[in-house]
């Protein structure tokens, strides 16, 4: 069962483009094309040549008035991303070309978007810890809900079935779904709990803390199978790669953990100049996306993004 892959053989490369940070990036459900959100209010597509060294295009989409924060792509559709901004929208694009199909404005400055897996239903949650649920074919809200504790990162399970969500008092709360009844509450950190991540094979889901640990849960029992300890600062941003068989965690600390889901164990430590805001892994080949605050040296933010895999740099 044990994956064995020569991490330390394998180079990141470099994807510029941006003016300022980039806050978020996401693969598509094809592993073709990435998307970057950035501080600079806009958000671009890129076709990653994942085997050859072709130039890289990409499309800029412009229109939100602040800072794109989060964006997702539609689970079952290979063109379609949903970006959330500090401008209070929530838009829907279209990546061949560039233009936005969709657009709502909700109560708040949104932080964070995502989609249920069959791709009907997307949620955001605001700077105000207010969850909407939107309808993606009407793109209107179905469900609004607002809590009177922080909450972070959110997440669907696999079947759509149960709601996740992180709280600021170092808990997850499962909310069933479409209901939003509370299941359960899991006493998950010592700290706020900043982030979560499904592993796509469904049997786990694992959340990143204010107390530079990353848990990592079984979902059908709710109980903590065990913890990944390479970080020393608040754990920002967290991702499982396609088997479910690697996590990689990122924070303040200068370097992206990859640790074996299995044992526990960390595999391979990319480097970074920068603490990092967002790691993906692509949907189908071990190439992780990775962006955060680097400057320059006069600086500036540089508005880049990575990624790493790659045989030759």
């Amino acid at each position: 069962m044990e994956e064995t892959i020569p991490f330390k053989n394998l180079h990141s490369r470099e994807y510029q483009g941006h003016k300022k940070k980039v806050h978020s990036v996401a693969w598509n459900c094809t592993g073709t094309k990435l998307a970057s959100g950035s501080v600079d209010q806009t958000a671009r597509v890129w076709h990653i040549d994942l085997h050859g060294h072709g130039k890289i295009k990409d499309i800029e989409l412009k229109g939100h008035a602040d800072s794109v924060d989060q964006l997702c792509w539609d689970p079952k559709h290979a063109d379609l991303i949903a970006t959330a901004s500090g401008d209070k929208t929530v838009r829907l694009w279209d990546a061949r070309s560039g233009k936005c199909s969709q657009q709502t404005e909700l109560s708040g400055e949104n932080i964070n978007i995502t989609y249920k897996p069959d791709g009907t239903h997307v949620a955001v949650g605001n700077r105000d810890d207010e969850l909407t649920i939107l309808d993606v074919r009407k793109f209107k809200p179905i469900h609004r809900r607002k809590f009177n504790y922080e909450v972070n990162e959110i997440a669907w399970n696999m079947t759509g079935e149960m709601f996740l969500l992180t709280t600021g008092n170092g808990t997850v709360e499962v909310l069933s779904y479409p209901s939003l009844q509370p299941l359960e509450t899991v006493m998950a950190h010592t700290a706020g709990c900043y982030c979560i991540a499904i592993d796509p094979k469904g049997r786990y889901f694992a959340v990143g803390s204010a107390d530079s640990l990353v848990s990592l849960w079984d979902i059908s029992e709710m109980l903590c199978v065990r913890t990944f300890t390479k970080l020393e600062w608040p754990v920002r941003t967290i991702s499982f790669n396609h088997t479910g068989g690697f996590i990689a965690s990122a924070s303040e600390d200068l370097f992206i953990d990859i640790s074996n889901v299995h044992t526990g164990r960390s595999v391979h430590q990319i480097p970074c100049r920068a603490a990092m805001n967002s790691v993906e892994w692509n949907p189908k080949y071990n190439l992780l996306a990775y962006a955060g605050d680097d400057k320059n040296k006069y600086q500036t933010d540089e508005g880049v993004f990575r990624i790493f895999g790659f045989e030759s740099a």
